[in-house]
């Protein structure tokens, strides 16, 4: 058995193509995109590397057969944020049934990790943000995996936990039948919002991108940002917005309004791994063609929502109900386009927003993955990520 760095174009395609054979006959799992994986490794591509390095290997067997791989970085930014310890990161792990190779990987990350400081990795997480190839999957095996979200085999599960991974967090992602009923509690409160004429909620109109694209960030960074999480400039919700815009869909991103003034969005967009699904991993010319011609078909039968908020002096006052009510007014009543709904992940540290989901009614934990954290020294006392308020 050799371990092999990631150091040229041969070792490199090794890499991308081993889930290939791990995912064989398995009809959940949708391939990833090719550009999107490597895109992280890629300095241009990955802002990461402005403030981290990353490394990977592959492991192969007697006869140079690829049958693991596996990724590990450092992020100088987020190494000590909120850790007792320096703390690094394991990911994009993938390999064969067997437990002593599973291990020969983890310890090969680990000891790369212990030479540049390190004294815990987290795993298997992203060399980037969290809205990315984040956790493993622990439950769920059954539903299609969510645009670059992990898919694995349940054994890979055993390998962490027998290695001395523990779980750090947990991350539900929650799911509903779009046309099934809210709780009548949620309908109470959303019509004393919509009784007040001071309130008023209206879905994003593309001839007016601009605007909404300035709401968004005045929202988001009054409401997420006091979490810890950076506020977005200008330039980034302009930036996102533009991502967004090829697959965006108008009647289904909301936004909601207190005398003229933002102070609520609920923002989905078609889940577009159903279309990606169809490509085979290659969005090159013959891929493109397949997805456009998917996206014609409206192949797209899911909705994910992506992101909500709301301005923390609106917060606990009915608007999150009215807000989702208005948006269930259009999909549920007027606009079929999609049967189904799936969240983006949340976490078990975010109590407040899960109560949120589970007050709407009609939602339940259709996926979990979990962040496992090992520390190098076992001796030392283990302590889950911190809850928010």
């Amino acid at each position: 058995m050799n371990i092999i760095e990631v150091a040229d174009k041969k070792t490199a395609r090794e890499f991308l193509q081993l889930p290939l054979h791990i995912y064989t006959g398995e009809d959940a799992w949708i391939r990833p995109l090719d550009k999107d994986i490597k895109a992280v490794f890629d300095q241009k591509e990955n802002k990461a590397f402005r403030h981290g390095t990353i490394i990977r290997w592959i492991l192969q067997d007697d006869k140079n057969k690829t049958i693991g791989r596996v990724a590990a970085f450092v992020n100088k930014k987020t190494m000590n944020k909120g850790n007792d310890q320096p703390t690094g990161g394991l990911g994009f792990f993938e390999c064969i049934n067997d437990k002593d190779l599973a291990f020969k990987l983890f310890d090969t990350g680990k000891a790369w990790l212990t030479e540049q400081g390190m004294e815990a990795m987290d795993g298997p997480i992203n060399f980037g943000e969290r809205d990315k190839w984040w956790g493993l999957l622990i439950d769920g095996y059954e539903k299609e995996p969510n645009y670059n979200c992990n898919y694995n085999p349940p054994y890979y599960r055993e390998f962490f936990e027998a290695y001395g991974f523990q779980i750090y967090f947990n991350q539900f992602t929650y799911g509903r039948v779009i046309r099934d009923r809210f709780s009548n509690r949620i309908y109470e409160k959303a019509e004393t919002i919509f009784k007040d004429p001071n309130y008023h909620f209206e879905h994003l109109r593309k001839k007016n991108l601009d605007k909404y694209i300035e709401d968004f960030r005045i929202i988001y960074n009054a409401a997420w940002a006091k979490h810890g999480v950076p506020s977005m400039s200008s330039l980034q919700a302009k930036a996102l917005m533009k991502r967004l815009k090829p697959i965006m869909d108008e009647k289904i991103i909301w936004f909601g309004y207190y005398n003229e003034e933002p102070i609520a969005f609920y923002l989905n967009i078609p889940e577009i791994n159903q279309l990606f699904k169809y490509v085979n991993g290659k969005l090159d010319l013959l891929g493109k063609l397949k997805f456009l011609y998917h996206k014609w078909r409206k192949s797209c039968k899911k909705m994910l929502g992506l992101v909500f908020g709301v301005v923390p002096k609106f917060q606990g006052k009915g608007v999150e109900g009215a807000l989702v009510i208005a948006t269930a007014k259009m999909v549920q009543d007027d606009y079929h386009r999609y049967p189904d709904l799936e969240m983006n992940w949340i976490g078990d540290f975010n109590p407040k927003m899960i109560r949120i989901v589970e007050q709407l009614g009609g939602a339940s934990v259709v996926k979990t993955h979990a962040t496992y954290r090992k520390l190098f020294d076992d001796s030392k006392p283990f302590n889950r990520m911190p809850i928010i308020g």
